[in-house]
Parts: C-alpha cells; structure tokens; sequence
C-alpha cells in the first residue's frame, strides 16, 4: 500500500567464473546444477578437461537428465536411486569426489548454502585444497 514501509536486502550469495581453459571438477546440488552445466557444455564444446557430478533427491529430480548420460557426468542420488546394483541412495561423499578429483582442477561447488557447505568439507576430505575451490550458494534472504 503507498506509505508502506519496506526493508529490502541486496543480493545474498557468491558466485565464480570460469574460462573454460583449466581442469574443472563441477558440482551442483538440485537447481545448482544449472551454472556447472553451463560450465560443462563449455568443456564439451572446447575440449576442456570437466568432470560434472550431480546430487539429485531421486531420477524424476534430475535436471537436463538427458545431458548427463556421459563419462563426463556422474548423478548421485539422496533418498532414491534408478535401479538396485548401483550406488545406494545418500549424500555426497568424499570417495564421489576423490574418484574424480585431478590434482590440476579447480572445484566448482554450486547449491543450496547447506548442500555448498557438506559438499566443499567432502571435496577438502577428498584432497582438494582450499585454494582450489569456487563457491556459489544461494538461499533464503531472511
């Protein structure tokens, strides 16, 4: 209503860019996938050295599902997995990470502030080092 008063907040968060041109590891948590896909058809179109691993609650979960059926892509699931035989259903681990980290690779981490926060403590479990890994979170403003 006119006269209303309002508080408004900027934007919350952080965010990275990538040239395409090192070793990327990619990470993206449900919506989070949406820039490390960006990221990865990049390497698909240059020849880049990326690897994209997924966390998605279960496969009807997956977005651009159709696009990660590659080696260049890895899709775990939290509560519910495809078919039995393969990696039971849980939250990233370090060895998800560890068996796609190269010592040469940035990390690049994109999610929830929660997903963000388990997923660089299990990237730095797997050996990557701090310097190496680019964050961007989002979340509720308030």
């Amino acid at each position: 209503m006119v006269g209303d008063t309002l508080e408004v907040r900027g934007p919350i968060g952080g965010w990275f860019i990538w040239d395409g041109t090192t070793p990327a590891l990619l990470i993206g948590g449900g919506s989070g996938v949406v820039p490390v896909m960006a990221m990865l058809r990049l390497a698909r179109r240059t020849g880049a050295a990326a690897h994209l691993i997924v966390s998605a609650r279960s496969p009807a979960d997956v977005i651009y599902a159709p696009e990660l059926v590659a080696d260049d892509a890895t899709v775990l699931y939290t509560r519910v997995g495809p078919v039995p035989g393969g990696r039971p259903p849980g939250r990233i681990t370090a060895d998800d990470i560890r068996s796609r980290l190269r010592d040469d690779a940035t990390v690049f981490i994109c999610g929830s502030t929660a997903f963000a926060s388990a997923a660089t403590e299990r990237a730095l479990d797997a050996g990557a080092t701090a310097d190496r890994i680019r964050i961007e979170r989002f979340g509720p403003s308030g």
